[in-house]
């Protein structure tokens, strides 16, 4: 199914407006795997948090993409099929080593531990940022 598609779906069975803006994306991940791992923890309801790099949305120009609360998602798989539908009732910037304990367990990775988080998100934000000359800190 297209992101077209499930959102008019879900529109439609919660009397929606149709031209409600929606962002379609896959979760970010070294393989497809990892793409279809994430989404598929959101269908069963353990991942109910994300987090992004607010460097990359500097660097692109793009603070005013930042999502916020009310945003409407549509989750695709690695093949960019619709998964699901989301919506933002919690949006906030932290520096990395502020991030609380109840948003590692809100990602629900691994053991949802904060320890888990840092040492797997502090891999993807080095990821996200190697092509630049901006270092992870």
């Amino acid at each position: 199914m297209t992101d077209k598609e499930l959102w008019a779906e879900f529109c439609s069975k919660n009397n929606i407006d149709i031209n409600t803006p929606y962002e379609a994306w896959a979760f970010g991940g070294a393989t497809e795997a990892d793409t279809d791992r994430l989404a598929e923890l959101v269908l069963k309801g353990k991942k109910f948090g994300t987090a992004s790099s607010y460097d990359e949305y500097v660097m692109e120009n793009a603070l005013d993409e930042i999502p916020k609360p009310g945003d409407y998602s549509v989750i695709l798989n690695s093949k960019d099929e619709a998964i699901c539908v989301i919506r933002d009732y919690d949006v906030y910037v932290r520096a990395f080593g502020d991030v609380p304990p109840f948003h590692a367990y809100a990602e629900g990775e691994g053991d949802r531990s904060l320890k888990y988080w840092r040492d797997v998100h502090t891999s993807f934000f080095k990821d996200c940022l190697n092509e630049t000359d901006k270092p992870f800190t």
